[in-house]
């Protein structure tokens, strides 16, 4: 199985704001350039899902009205991880007491109140058990940087991670993707 884990186009939010799971929309001709491209990328008969968010749902409408074959089938579970209270708020103006809560514990801090970087990742690696199951040959995720990062530790077979500095910096840029095997 191949599986395109892709990311939603450039977001409409202001630099250095801390935006997880705010719903904020992507830009429009972004959005376009990247299904554009993915839609030249992606081979017949994918099996299309999408975090509910409107920067992701934007790139997948657009790609399923040049792909109409593609069918996105929303999954909550592909969502941003939730910063609750920091949602919105410069990341310059958290107070370092709060940051460092969060990186003492990684893991298991639930940094804004609401999610851990350990529930972000049991939750990806549900729909990653479920995607393994399925007998599609190819899968899309068009979603966030967050759960590309914590798919690329599900690669690896970690499930968990207790420092900051175990949370991998890689992820496609906007409108990007990566194409893996399974």
């Amino acid at each position: 199985m191949k599986l395109w884990i892709v990311r939603h186009a450039t977001p409409l939010v202001a630099s250095g704001v801390c935006y997880g799971s705010l719903d904020v929309a992507a830009d429009a001709k972004h959005s376009l350039q990247a299904a554009q491209a993915l839609a030249e990328a992606l081979p017949l008969h994918c099996h299309l899902r999408v975090s509910p968010l409107q920067r992701c749902m934007q790139l997948a409408e657009a790609l399923s009205e040049l792909r109409p074959d593609l069918k996105p089938q929303t999954d909550i579970r592909l969502r941003e991880m939730d910063f609750g209270t920091w949602e919105g708020v410069a990341w310059d103006a958290i107070p370092l007491a709060a940051m460092q809560a969060w990186t003492d514990n990684f893991g298991a801090h639930r940094f804004g109140g609401v999610e851990s970087a350990k529930e972000v990742l049991d939750r990806v690696a549900g729909v990653l058990d479920e995607a393994r199951k399925h007998s599609v040959d190819y899968q899309v995720w068009i979603t966030h940087a967050g759960v590309a990062r914590a798919w690329l530790l599900l690669s690896k077979g970690i499930r968990s991670v207790d420092r900051a500095n175990q949370w991998p910096r890689d992820a496609p840029g906007y409108g990007q993707w990566w194409c893996v095997d399974m």
